[in-house]
């Protein structure tokens, strides 16, 4: 009998690097190391400058020690939270867009050398990202951390997302995804050569840039040829199209050596820890979710019976802990792991917009950063050529109304608003509510059997656990209200009741954070 895994033995004294630590993701996960495997050895964050000229350490403190992700541990062992940051987290400032992170080749060395696992959560969220922009951080950068694994000969960790799958359909498992559209070479190791489709793509980079000198202009012709590249090969956004890269380039580099690719889902609150719906910025249907409590939409292209694949970030960091302690305790080889519910959990897109919208109109009051008034409209969603037709229709009638405005001195309607914003969401989301796979993870949940069943329950990867009337309804609506959106000044408070049948149109509240899956 295979001997069980376990976390703390795995974990206890080894030194692990994290990249990307000031977003989402990896600050659950450097929350749940420090909490649970407090006999860690240490843990080093690589931290790009800033444009002030603060390095990784003054980052760590502003950025990153404040959140309120470590609310729980200030409450709990507010002495030994203190005395891990002090002696336990490095700080390196480095860039992992550039070889050997722009580091001096000794300093590059000497951090391999002190590393025993690497957990890459560095990623550009953006769906919509410049072309060259996603590529240097999704995919060439992916080059740069390997060859830091291997001079280190540490395991790698390369979080990624369920949706590398692209336009494929149907059932999608832990396994390589071919793409959907055009052919790119795949070698008998199994991963895709992509020295020809980088190629092309730097190519039409320099040729956009050698066009045009406008910044924003050039910004604008970027993105649009990352999305005309994606649908081209057969992703729908740029986001996906890199991170696919990125774990092609992974598996090349890393052939022969330890790598576990963790892909999530659609990430949003935790279920649980280190406290029930904490969350940091909108995500992907709470951007929905603020546009119709602001009056802003209501209706949205979907398939209500389809399943939508939600899976909460501590599960997503669990699964994450589970990867590295195998990693780090078996023979090298590639791993990949989905962190999602649609297999085991599967909810629709009708119950999930079911669910918030009866729990908006029912206890909106409870809810007083995300709502300024009550919600008078229901949230409809509707076929994308129906979609398209109201959307044609209101746009006629609001760009008339707002001609008019306009000629008697006020301001735009705040109805032509409203139908920017449903048609950017539209661009942005509505291939993620318009699911045409489900995720399994098989693998993953035979992976946690390996485990204890103490590190089972605190390591919990398990969708079953998850009661989705209570985790919508109660703990992500209080967590996205709580912890995403800003305090209403009472200036903005006042003005909301005195127009409570007013449309609002003001910009969001919600703290600056990039959108993402």
């Amino acid at each position: 009998m295979t001997p069980a895994l376990n976390v703390q033995a795995a974990l206890s004294g080894k030194r692990v690097l994290i990249t990307g630590s000031t977003g989402f993701l990896a600050k659950v996960v450097l929350e749940k190391l420090i909490r649970s495997v407090p006999d860690i050895g240490c843990i080093v964050l690589l931290i790009r400058g800033s444009a002030n000229g603060a390095d990784a350490r003054a980052r760590f403190e502003r950025d990153i020690a404040t959140s309120s992700i470590f609310d729980r541990l200030r409450s709990e062992r507010p002495a030994f939270l203190a005395g891990f940051f002090a002696e336990k987290i490095e700080c390196i400032t480095g860039e992992v867009t550039e070889p050997g992170f722009g580091m001096p080749i000794s300093a590059f060395n000497a951090l391999a050398r002190r590393v025993d696992l690497i957990i890459n959560a560095a990623a550009s969220v953006n769906f919509r990202e410049a072309l060259d922009e996603a590529l240097a951080i999704n995919a060439i950068s992916v080059q740069n951390i390997t060859e830091l694994a291997r001079a280190g000969n540490a395991p790698l960790i390369q979080v990624s997302t369920c949706y590398v799958n692209g336009y494929n359909r149907g059932p999608m498992y832990e396994e390589n995804v071919a793409p959907a559209r055009a052919a790119i070479p795949q070698l008998a190791e199994g991963h895709y050569d992509l020295y020809g489709l980088l190629q092309h793509l730097k190519h039409r980079i320099a040729m956009v840039r050698a066009e045009v000198r406008d910044p924003d202009e050039l910004a604008r012709r970027l993105t649009e040829l990352g999305i005309a590249e994606a649908n081209y090969h057969g992703w729908n956004d740029t986001y996906t199209f890199t991170k696919w890269m990125g774990e092609q380039l992974a598996m090349a580099a890393m052939r022969g050596r330890a790598l576990t690719i963790v892909r999530p889902s659609i990430i949003e609150s935790t279920l649980q820890e280190p406290a029930p719906g904490w969350i940091e910025g909108v995500k992907v249907a709470d951007a929905i979710i603020l546009a119709y409590a602001r009056g802003k939409t209501s209706f949205f292209p979907a398939r209500p019976n389809e399943v939508v694949d939600i899976v909460p970030a501590d599960l997503v960091a669990n699964s994450i802990v589970l990867a590295s302690a195998e990693a780090l305790s078996t023979k090298p080889a590639t791993r990949i792991y989905q962190a999602c519910t649609g297999s085991s959990n599967p909810i629709t897109v009708g119950s999930v917009i079911g669910l918030i919208q009866g729990e908006s109109q029912r206890n909106w009051r409870q809810y007083e950063r995300l709502f300024y008034h009550e919600p008078k409209h229901d949230f409809r969603v509707v076929s994308r050529p129906v979609f398209l037709l109201m959307l044609r229709a209101m746009r006629l009638g609001a760009s008339g109304w707002s001609g008019v405005r306009k000629l008697l001195g006020a301001s735009e309607s705040p109805r032509l608003e409203a139908l920017r914003t449903t048609q950017l969401l539209a661009l942005t989301f509505s291939f993620y509510t318009a699911p045409r796979y489900v995720f399994h993870n098989d693998r993953l949940q035979a992976l946690a059997q390996r485990f204890s069943s103490e590190d089972q329950a605190r390591y919990n990867v398990d969708a079953g656990t998850i009661d989705w009337r209570e985790y919508l309804c109660r703990i992500h609506m209080t967590g996205l209200n709580r912890y995403a959106l800003r305090p209403r000044s009472p200036k903005s408070v006042e003005a909301a009741a005195a127009a409570a049948d007013v449309p609002v149109t003001e910009e969001t509240e919600a703290k600056a954070a990039p959108i993402k899956i």
